[in-house]
């Protein structure tokens, strides 16, 4: 996992340019592990490194250290903290976009702990917006790009019961 004090950051892109200023984002992450992901730092992750479905280098280096969040307080952690990698493995995957050769091991096994993460998260409150970016990450993880995106589709009940209406009536 690239260190968040590596010079390396300022090399990588995000959607401003430089991602010099992602390390001190994610360093906040572990200091706000309640957060529900609508103030800082999530909002500035958000913006820079997943831009209206856009990826970029430092997106990749970043979700490692997300994972990291998550193994350190998984039965603490909104949804946000899964929503994040999946978005990100989602969009890398629709874009054809290739994780930077330095960055793919890290990355690829921090996507690999997600099944066990969200096994751990087992005290969280499952509520639909949970389940459903639990379960994306999970299906991003493994390879379900499509179903993962679905997934993120159902996180309210009235989604899920507008689609199980349009299930019924085929």
């Amino acid at each position: 996992m690239l260190e968040l004090n590596n010079p390396r950051w300022r090399e990588l892109g995000d959607a401003y340019g430089s991602a010099a200023k992602i390390p001190e984002l994610l360093r906040q992450l572990s200091a706000l592990p309640g957060d529900d992901g609508s103030s800082e730092p999530w909002f500035s992750l958000w913006s820079a490194l997943a831009h209206q479905g856009d990826v970029y280098s430092a997106s990749f280096a970043a979700v490692p250290h997300v994972i990291a969040a998550i193994a350190g307080s998984p039965e603490r952690l909104p949804d946000v903290y899964f929503h994040f990698p999946a978005w990100i493995e989602i969009c890398r995957h629709k874009n054809g976009v290739d994780v930077p050769d330095e960055l793919a091991a890290d990355y690829f096994d921090a996507l690999s702990r997600i099944p066990a993460l969200v096994a751990s998260a087992k005290g969280n409150h499952w509520s639909a917006a949970f389940t459903a970016c639990a379960l994306s990450a999970t299906a991003a993880a493994k390879g379900q790009y499509e179903l993962a995106e679905a997934l993120l589709e159902m996180t309210s009940s009235d989604t899920v019961a507008e689609f199980l209406e349009w299930s019924y009536d085929r």
